[in-house]
């Protein structure tokens, strides 16, 4: 499997030999340009498995999907859940810490009506990728504290900002003992202005073992959602929790000291 501890090796491999071969500069100007190619394009795709394993889908055959909301809570959150409480389906929130401590009922309410929390950071800064290994720890921690005060338990199902991967994101996540999930369809909701052309392209998208990609910062998502849902289940599709899609823990149970 091709990823990044292999390729580089890779490329020291070649530089080495071009030094030997005492190569111009123009193949090391090559070689570095393609190796930089490579790190961006796998940085940018949440399934390249290329610096971590993320969990992007299921390989079941039956006719299972889970759907998964991102960045909220969010003034759309209460419309979202009374949909998938009128088609009785569970989901996955990935929540922003600090948008959980303006909305901490609704995170309640999350947990209550038997949906799912992940990590999404607490700050989902526009640079987390920039930070260093101990700086996102500490953003995932927070948003930790945060959901266990909240319900009693801490997320173990981790959601990469922007779906960006990096090797130090890689050493968060095992340090924090996360397990990373991300999506095999992004809706585009956030860019996808128009309800059928958005309800179009989910619904395209249906296939056993799918993870949707949605947000409940968006309006619209709220307006094609039973839609999207009537869609699936005419199809003979049913809608589970990520966590049972992929057979995985989602919390960490947190340990009470009674002395």
């Amino acid at each position: 499997m091709i990823n990044f501890v292999n390729t580089s090796w890779f490329f020291v491999g070649l530089v080495l030999i071009s030094f030997g071969m005492q190569a111009s500069v123009w193949v090391y100007f090559g070689l570095y340009i393609a190796y930089t190619a490579i790190f961006f394009r796998a940085a940018f795709d949440v399934s390249s498995n290329f610096f971590m394993p993320v969990l992007c889908s299921s390989p079941t055959v039956a006719k299972e999907i889970a759907i998964s909301f991102d960045d909220g809570p969010s003034e759309y959150t209460p419309e979202i859940l009374r949909i998938l409480d009128q088609y009785q389906v569970e989901a996955a929130f990935f929540c922003i810490g600090k948008h959980l401590a303006d909305h901490p009922t609704l995170g309640q309410e999350l947990h209550r009506r038997g949906h799912l929390i992940g990590n999404h950071t607490d700050s989902h800064h526009f640079w987390f990728d920039c930070f260093t290994t101990g700086h996102m720890l500490a953003d995932m921690r927070r948003m930790d504290a945060r959901v266990e005060a909240l319900i009693g338990v801490r997320p173990r199902l981790f959601r990469p900002p922007y779906g960006v991967t990096l090797p130090w994101l890689k050493a968060a996540v095992d340090a924090g003992g996360y397990e990373a999930i991300g999506w095999s369809v992004r809706s585009l909701d956030t860019i996808i202005n128009d309800e059928q052309k958005l309800l179009n392209k989910v619904v395209a998208a249906l296939e056993p073992g799918a993870i949707f990609l949605f947000h409940d910062t968006r309006k619209i998502t709220a307006a094609i959602l039973a839609q999207f849902l009537e869609q699936a289940t005419l199809q003979g599709y049913r809608v589970v929790r990520v966590d049972k899609l992929l057979n995985l823990e989602p919390y960490v149970p947190v340990l009470v000291n009674r002395f």
